[in-house]
């Protein structure tokens, strides 16, 4: 019998193991894949406190995850397929197996909507991102595309300009879906270029990162190439959420709505990260989270079970 089973090795979930382990709770990280969920697919990190230089993600994941083994949190490799919510005692369902547990911490992230192309997925962390946020300062004064045409697409479109020269928007329709205030700032922001009724057809470049895309026109069929350093996907994103039971409230999206305390609409049951239904999903918040939801995790446990 567990204190609290946690679902995910990402920042949020071994930060949730890191403060449940440390304050003695026999706890239990679930991970599908390994250590470090999202910041497995990028090469850098230049936004988390502590390191004005920057650090590798894969080494900032290897320093969490080592951090939260150090107290003793216990791990197993292994896919959840669905959750026992009793009003007691919990289950957690693997695809080898059940854990019972008094609590349950859902971090399992969430992903980006991916294009599907040719140089997509062999050049994400070397060109290819799905957060401007997270990389846009690798990109200052070069040339960038953003595909997409949603509220996120366009405003991290803006956002990019901050440091890139130029950034073309590349959307496969001849109007933007994007709220018309957002719309307004884009057009009225001189580094964007918009190239519209275009589709991303493949994305090439080397072991030094992207050099140029391919485009359809959506109308005619033409191709045509574009040079850009960077690509910046914004085509939705979905949470992995597809194991939480419908008894746990989410949002239309599927994300989870949490309270403050990352407590769901199930007592015992809390999430973190970028699985919940909130505005900003970057590590920092992905750890807050964390460290949040294991103290109150923690504070269930003790007021019902001892």
């Amino acid at each position: 019998m567990y204190d609290i089973v946690i679902i995910g090795g990402g920042p949020a979930g071994l930060t949730a193991g890191l403060y449940a382990a440390r304050a003695r709770l026999r706890t239990l990280l679930v991970e599908r894949m390994g250590f470090g969920g999202q910041l497995l697919t990028y090469e850098k990190v230049d936004n988390y406190p502590g390191f004005p230089e920057g650090i590798g993600a894969f080494g900032l994941g290897e320093l969490i995850s080592a951090h939260a083994l150090k107290f003793g949190l216990q791990t197993r490799n292994a896919e959840v397929v669905t959750l026992g919510l009793t009003e007691g005692v919990k289950s957690v369902h693997l695809t080898d197996g059940s854990l019972h547990t008094r609590t349950i911490i859902i971090a399992s992230g969430a992903s980006p909507n991916k294009l599907g192309v040719t140089g997509e997925s062999e050049l994400t962390g070397r060109g290819v991102s799905y957060c401007a946020v997270c990389d846009a300062p690798f990109y200052r004064n070069q040339e960038v595309a953003v595909v997409g045409g949603g509220d996120t697409a366009i405003e991290e479109a803006v956002y990019l300009t901050k440091f890139a020269g130029k950034v073309y928007v590349i959307h496969r329709r001849d109007q933007l879906r994007a709220a018309r205030v957002i719309q307004d700032r884009a057009f009225g922001n001189e580094k964007i270029h918009f190239v519209l009724n275009s589709v991303v057809t493949e994305i090439r470049g080397d072991v030094q990162g992207v050099d140029r895309i391919l485009l359809k026109d959506t109308r005619t069929a033409a191709v045509s190439d574009l040079s850009v350093s960077g690509v910046f996907i914004f085509v939705g994103i979905q949470p992995n959420s597809h194991f939480v039971p419908v008894e746990i409230e989410r949002d239309a999206q599927g994300f989870i709505h949490t309270d403050q305390e990352m407590a769901t609409s199930v007592p015992g049951v809390f999430a973190a990260g970028d699985v919940r239904s909130k505005q900003l999903r970057q590590i920092v918040t992905a750890v807050g989270d964390g460290a949040t939801a294991a103290f109150n995790a923690g504070r269930y446990v003790e007021e019902r079970f001892h």
